[in-house]
């Protein structure tokens, strides 16, 4: 959802805990020895009896129950074999090692740099419940199954799907309810496995900050198409290996949204709205599509690498945040780091460091800069992740976009509190409605650009 989101939004003190926590999956301070396991030998007893995975097929949503902070999974049963998502780790459909099922009896485990991790649980008609173990820790973990069809039956708007170079890319596309041709944005979500509603797996609850965008846009005449980002949700199956991942990619999808709507006939003009690091990708989506219109909402206003210093400049020992400089400092020249602390590996790994090299290339005040179209920024001058001094580091940058500060508005676009603890509750609460001031300025904008006018 947000640039801090790359490795988990939340507070520095939930940073800390999501730095320990991460160690318990992919640490190398977790590394097993080359001989055999206890895991390994429970791997072998289980596998004496097992039945069909039927029962079980589809997908399980759920989370390892660490002590104050919940590791979030996905896990997707085919008929004979399984694969595990954990997104704040970046982790996307890794195939488990086997799957035995035994009456109501359910055993898994995957293996990851070298490590023997097993799932041993109970099935109970929608719920799967047991005991996580990873090298002697154990931690219980709980999966609901997840229907697909209740999903949908909650979704307005239309399914449509864009082309991409090495498959297609599925998004929901609403219109108002009258005639048109009319104006279309593509809304961009924001970083860390955020899907097309502004929600993450990484948080206990949702806020539909973006599908209540698009929907207050719809009622005001405004189309719009909303994706979840490749990786998750109804495009899970981009996701691909961490390693191959690049920036690009999500700037290309984006870009796929828009050369899709400029083909519909139901459309009269082609905007983007990106949010927080949507924002970046909108524009140099906007710039290589031509784009007629573009509006950033909580966008940096600066390259990843600063961002990602001042948010660890509170959260790290001063050790640690020395060696993250000294790491952000050779990923900006293009190198990657080998060796990493244990307690950094959540942020720095070695498979997400090519993405990282992509995307801190990108400075958003020479992207925004390099826009010959009407741009609208936008942020709430009670955004705690991307403070509204971006938004007017952008306008300054390009002179002739106009600039909406928000009293009140945070970075999940609703209206919230000065503490912090009542802001950050926000993220989760979605019936609290968007922030007063957001459409209607937004449609101010459109309007004063003849986006509107058919």
């Amino acid at each position: 959802m947000t640039e801090s989101n790359y490795f988990k939004k939340g507070t520095g003190a939930q940073m800390k805990k999501i730095l320990s926590i991460i160690c318990i999956i992919v640490s190398a301070a977790l590394l097993m020895a080359g001989c055999r396991t206890k895991d390994e030998v429970q791997v072998e007893e289980k596998s004496k009896e097992v039945s069909s995975l039927n029962a079980i097929e589809g997908r399980w949503e759920g989370d390892i129950k660490i002590p104050n902070q919940p590791l979030p999974i996905i896990v997707h049963f085919t008929n004979k074999d399984g694969t595990i998502s954990i997104p704040v780790q970046g982790l996307n459909e890794f195939p488990l090692t086997s799957v035995m099922l035994s009456e109501s009896d359910l055993f898994f485990d995957m293996k990851i740099q070298n490590q023997q991790i097993t799932f041993d649980g109970k099935v109970n008609q929608d719920k799967i419940s047991g005991t996580f173990v990873q090298k002697g820790q154990a931690f219980p973990f709980e999966l609901l199954k997840k229907s697909d069809q209740a999903v949908e039956e909650k979704e307005s708007g239309e399914i449509v799907q864009a082309d991409l170079k090495n498959g297609t890319i599925k998004g929901l596309l609403e219109t108002p309810k009258h005639e048109g041709p009319f104006p279309v944005m593509i809304i961009i979500a924001g970083s860390g496995p955020t899907d097309k509603d502004g929600n993450t797996i990484a948080n206990p609850g949702k806020n539909n900050s973006l599908k209540m965008l698009a929907e207050s846009l719809a009622e005001k005449g405004i189309a719009s198409i909303r994706y979840d980002k490749r990786g998750i949700g109804e495009n899970m199956q981009l996701a691909g290996k961490e390693e191959d991942l690049r920036f690009e990619q999500y700037i290309d999808d984006a870009a796929a949204w828009v050369q899709f709507a400029k083909k519909d006939g139901r459309f009269s003009k082609v905007g983007i709205i990106g949010h927080s690091e949507g924002s970046l990708i909108g524009m140099a989506a906007a710039k290589k599509t031509e784009t007629d219109i573009f509006i950033s909402l909580a966008g940096a206003g600066e390259p990843i690498d600063q961002v990602l210093i001042k948010q660890l400049e509170e959260q790290l020992a001063p050790a640690l945040l020395t060696e993250s400089k000294d790491i952000l400092a050779k990923l900006k020249q293009g190198k990657q780091v080998e060796t990493i602390s244990a307690d950094l590996q959540s942020v720095f790994r070695p498979s997400v460091q090519p993405y990282m090299i992509s995307w801190i290339q990108y400075n958003p005040l020479e992207s925004v800069k390099e826009l010959n179209i009407p741009v609208l920024i936008v942020n709430g001058n009670r955004d705690i992740q991307v403070p509204a001094t971006n938004a007017k580091a952008l306008h300054e940058e390009k002179g002739d976009s106009e600039l909406l500060i928000i009293e009140k508005m945070n970075h999940v676009l609703k209206e919230a509190p000065a503490d912090r603890a009542g802001n950050l509750a926000t993220y989760t609460n979605p019936e609290l409605p968007l922030s007063s001031g957001l459409v209607s300025g937004i449609i101010e904008f459109l309007n004063k650009n003849d986006i509107t006018r058919n």
